[in-house]
């Protein structure tokens, strides 16, 4: 008999907290903090302590805080950003609205930019770096900031994906000039509708980032330059608040559920497990497999109840939008090679072994058919 299992299970999620979601959002609709307010205002002072950094920035999404930490650095016209290959197009098609042109690296052999291509697509017109740490795996992000400080090029990171990952002791987002993250519902940390945040150390940065992204003021009708309207709602803002004390155990379950598909999805021989950086703390926003026979187990699985996802499945350089970069396979040859063997399986705080030892068993039937 087939199990049904959700590639995410936010109602599991909702369940185990409802009380708090409940009382926050009622709470807002109470004192009609819908705009701004003490519950924006609560969680950004919130994440910025639990994150451990002087500033954040909340915004209305994720896309948005890559935008606004462009613009604000002065990054536009003739331009150029560096970015990876393979990732939602989020990053890269934020660079283009500023005016700039993205340049696309191939990835290495954790899904995130290869430090060692990226050296040779630096021109005098590049002006940031921005790495993805995809997945819930943070780039090399030593090796990158080696190479911005070489040129006196901006770091960016894109931490969509990788709330409280770590490598070498160090948090994602907290080498960069500044950082983006998204709270998109299905994220690790996620709100119940779109939501963003930028984190800093620069004071004067984020001064200028909040003031663009609330239509170029601090103070109401005291505009100082235009902006953009890219705010985070009062209710996004007290479901954040409410998840915020449990991510760091949500990581933990994510991490130990990695582990347990580690243990018994290993001995399958037709599938590669994840790679895992030395002295990493991947978060596991994603738990990817790397298979010859992607669609045909994705199909499978889903006949036997189990929903998967591919991210993704046409990697950014050859997508009709960037046609014009006149880009081919062989200046990516991993992103190339990877973009039909991945597969993405359910993971979540709340899986059970027993979800787990379903699916596990089901890519084991599928191979030995």
């Amino acid at each position: 008999m087939n199990m049904n299992i959700p590639f995410v299970d936010l109602k599991a999620q909702y369940i185990s907290i409802k009380s708090d979601i409940d009382d926050a959002i009622q709470n807002v609709i109470s004192e009609t903090a819908f705009i701004g307010g003490m519950y924006v205002n609560r969680f950004k002072s919130e994440f910025a302590e639990l994150y451990g950094v002087k500033h954040c920035v909340p915004c209305a999404n994720g896309t948005d805080a890559i935008y606004i930490i462009l613009k604000m650095l002065g990054i536009g016209n003739n331009d150029e950003v560096i970015t990876v290959a393979n990732s939602w197009i989020s990053t890269s098609e934020t660079i283009s609205q500023t005016g700039a042109t993205p340049v696309f690296v191939d990835c290495d052999d954790f899904f995130t930019i290869d430090p060692s291509k990226i050296e040779e697509r630096i021109t005098p017109r590049t002006k940031a770096i921005i790495p993805v740490h995809l997945y819930g795996q943070m780039a090399d992000i030593e090796a990158i900031n080696t190479l911005c400080k070489k040129y006196n090029i901006f770091l960016i990171e894109d931490c969509a994906q990788s709330h409280f990952s770590e490598l070498n002791g160090v948090r994602a987002g907290l080498k960069g000039i500044a950082s983006s993250f998204s709270f998109f519902p299905g994220k690790n940390l996620g709100a119940y509708g779109d939501a963003g945040a930028i984190i800093t150390n620069d004071s004067a940065l984020a001064e200028k980032m909040t003031m663009y992204a609330n239509h170029g003021a601090l103070i109401k009708h005291n505009h100082l330059i235009e902006g953009i309207n890219s705010r985070l709602d009062g209710i996004q803002a007290a479901v954040l608040s409410a998840k915020l004390p449990h991510i760091l155990t949500w990581t933990e379950k994510r991490i130990q559920a990695a582990k347990y598909y580690d243990e018994i999805l290993s001995n399958i021989d037709e599938i590669e497990i994840p790679k895992v950086r030395i002295n990493s703390k991947h978060s596991y926003h994603l738990y990817v497999l790397k298979t010859n026979r992607r669609d045909e187990l994705a199909a499978y699985l889903k006949s036997s109840g189990i929903e998967t996802a591919i991210h993704y499945p046409t990697p950014l350089p050859f997508m009709p939008a960037y046609k014009h970069l006149a880009y081919n396979n062989y200046d990516f040859p991993i992103v190339a090679s990877n973009q039909s063997k991945l597969l993405s399986i359910p993971i979540y705080p709340e899986i059970t072994h027993v979800q787990q030892d379903y699916i596990a068993m089901k890519i084991n039937k599928f191979y030995q058919k």
